[in-house]
Protein backbone atom coordinates (compact mmCIF):
# COMPACT_ATOMS: atom_id res chain seq x y z
CA UNK A 1 0.00 0.00 0.00
CA UNK A 2 1.44 3.39 -0.93
CA UNK A 3 0.48 6.64 0.69
CA UNK A 4 0.45 9.64 -1.59
CA UNK A 5 0.94 13.08 -0.10
CA UNK A 6 -0.90 15.97 -1.76
CA UNK A 7 1.20 18.22 -3.96
CA UNK A 8 1.87 21.56 -2.31
CA UNK A 9 0.93 24.62 -4.37
CA UNK A 10 3.67 26.75 -5.91
CA UNK A 11 3.83 30.40 -4.87
CA UNK A 12 5.66 33.03 -6.95
CA UNK A 13 8.29 35.08 -5.11
CA UNK A 14 8.63 38.66 -6.29
CA UNK A 15 10.21 42.01 -5.40
CA UNK A 16 9.23 45.60 -5.98
CA UNK A 17 10.32 46.31 -8.62
CA UNK A 18 10.58 42.77 -9.96
CA UNK A 19 13.68 42.81 -12.14
CA UNK A 20 12.72 39.54 -13.92
CA UNK A 21 9.02 40.27 -14.61
CA UNK A 22 9.66 41.38 -18.20
CA UNK A 23 11.56 38.12 -18.87
CA UNK A 24 8.48 36.09 -17.97
CA UNK A 25 10.15 34.19 -15.12
CA UNK A 26 9.82 34.30 -11.35
CA UNK A 27 12.58 35.57 -9.10
CA UNK A 28 11.82 32.50 -7.06
CA UNK A 29 9.18 29.90 -6.35
CA UNK A 30 8.12 28.79 -2.88
CA UNK A 31 6.87 25.24 -2.41
CA UNK A 32 6.05 24.24 1.16
CA UNK A 33 9.04 25.06 3.37
CA UNK A 34 11.47 25.47 0.45
CA UNK A 35 12.25 28.36 -1.87
CA UNK A 36 13.94 27.85 -5.23
CA UNK A 37 15.48 30.98 -6.74
CA UNK A 38 16.13 31.80 -10.35
CA UNK A 39 19.74 32.65 -11.10
CA UNK A 40 20.43 36.04 -9.58
CA UNK A 41 22.59 38.24 -11.76
CA UNK A 42 24.60 41.39 -11.06
CA UNK A 43 21.76 43.75 -11.92
CA UNK A 44 20.09 46.59 -10.12
CA UNK A 45 16.35 46.76 -9.42
CA UNK A 46 15.71 48.11 -12.92
CA UNK A 47 17.73 45.47 -14.78
CA UNK A 48 20.93 47.48 -15.34
CA UNK A 49 24.26 45.68 -14.98
CA UNK A 50 26.24 46.60 -11.85
CA UNK A 51 30.05 46.56 -11.71
CA UNK A 52 30.81 45.89 -15.34
CA UNK A 53 34.28 44.31 -15.51
CA UNK A 54 34.54 44.03 -11.69
CA UNK A 55 33.95 40.44 -10.53
CA UNK A 56 33.74 41.25 -6.81
CA UNK A 57 31.23 44.08 -7.35
CA UNK A 58 29.13 41.80 -9.56
CA UNK A 59 29.27 38.96 -7.04
CA UNK A 60 28.19 41.29 -4.22
CA UNK A 61 25.22 42.50 -6.29
CA UNK A 62 24.19 38.96 -7.21
CA UNK A 63 24.38 38.00 -3.51
CA UNK A 64 22.34 41.08 -2.54
CA UNK A 65 19.68 40.11 -5.11
CA UNK A 66 19.71 36.53 -3.84
CA UNK A 67 19.22 37.82 -0.29
CA UNK A 68 16.25 39.96 -1.37
CA UNK A 69 14.50 37.07 -3.11
CA UNK A 70 15.07 34.68 -0.20
CA UNK A 71 13.93 37.28 2.35
CA UNK A 72 10.79 38.01 0.34
CA UNK A 73 10.00 34.29 0.46
CA UNK A 74 10.40 34.15 4.26
CA UNK A 75 13.90 32.68 4.14
CA UNK A 76 17.34 34.32 3.96
CA UNK A 77 20.99 33.66 3.22
CA UNK A 78 21.35 31.92 6.60
CA UNK A 79 18.84 29.30 5.43
CA UNK A 80 20.41 28.40 2.08
CA UNK A 81 21.08 24.68 1.82
CA UNK A 82 22.30 24.54 -1.81
CA UNK A 83 23.73 27.10 -4.20
CA UNK A 84 24.94 26.88 -7.76
CA UNK A 85 27.34 29.61 -8.81
CA UNK A 86 27.91 30.15 -12.52
CA UNK A 87 30.99 32.17 -13.48
CA UNK A 88 32.66 33.06 -16.76
CA UNK A 89 36.15 32.81 -15.22
CA UNK A 90 36.93 29.90 -12.90
CA UNK A 91 40.05 31.68 -11.62
CA UNK A 92 37.73 33.96 -9.60
CA UNK A 93 37.00 31.06 -7.22
CA UNK A 94 39.19 32.50 -4.44
CA UNK A 95 37.47 35.89 -4.68
CA UNK A 96 34.09 34.18 -4.41
CA UNK A 97 35.27 31.94 -1.57
CA UNK A 98 35.98 35.03 0.54
CA UNK A 99 32.50 36.40 -0.24
CA UNK A 100 30.94 33.03 0.57
CA UNK A 101 32.61 33.04 3.98
CA UNK A 102 31.26 36.57 4.56
CA UNK A 103 27.69 35.86 3.42
CA UNK A 104 27.27 32.20 4.45
CA UNK A 105 29.16 31.76 7.76
CA UNK A 106 26.66 29.28 9.23
CA UNK A 107 27.61 25.67 9.89
CA UNK A 108 27.14 23.20 8.54
CA UNK A 109 28.23 24.94 5.35
CA UNK A 110 25.85 25.01 2.44
CA UNK A 111 26.24 22.58 -0.45
CA UNK A 112 27.58 24.39 -3.50
CA UNK A 113 28.53 23.86 -7.12
CA UNK A 114 30.92 26.38 -8.71
CA UNK A 115 30.67 26.10 -12.49
CA UNK A 116 32.48 27.90 -15.29
CA UNK A 117 30.31 28.69 -18.33
CA UNK A 118 31.25 30.24 -21.65
CA UNK A 119 28.76 33.09 -21.18
CA UNK A 120 25.67 34.20 -19.29
CA UNK A 121 22.45 35.83 -20.56
CA UNK A 122 24.20 39.22 -20.80
CA UNK A 123 27.81 39.23 -22.06
CA UNK A 124 28.72 41.80 -19.36
CA UNK A 125 27.74 39.43 -16.55
CA UNK A 126 30.55 37.50 -14.90
CA UNK A 127 28.45 35.63 -12.30
CA UNK A 128 24.96 34.32 -11.64
CA UNK A 129 23.84 32.54 -8.45
CA UNK A 130 20.82 30.29 -7.85
CA UNK A 131 19.89 28.72 -4.53
CA UNK A 132 17.53 26.55 -2.57
CA UNK A 133 16.62 27.87 0.85
CA UNK A 134 14.62 26.63 3.81
CA UNK A 135 11.76 28.64 5.21
CA UNK A 136 12.01 28.38 8.98
CA UNK A 137 8.89 27.39 10.89
CA UNK A 138 7.49 29.80 13.46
Amino acid sequence: MSITKPVTARERVSADPDWYETAGISLGVRVGDLVFTSGQAPIDAHGGTVGEGDFEAQARQALANLSTVLTNAGSGLAHVVKATVFVTDITKQDVYAALRAEHFPERPHLAESFVEVSSLADPAWMIEIEAIGLIPQG
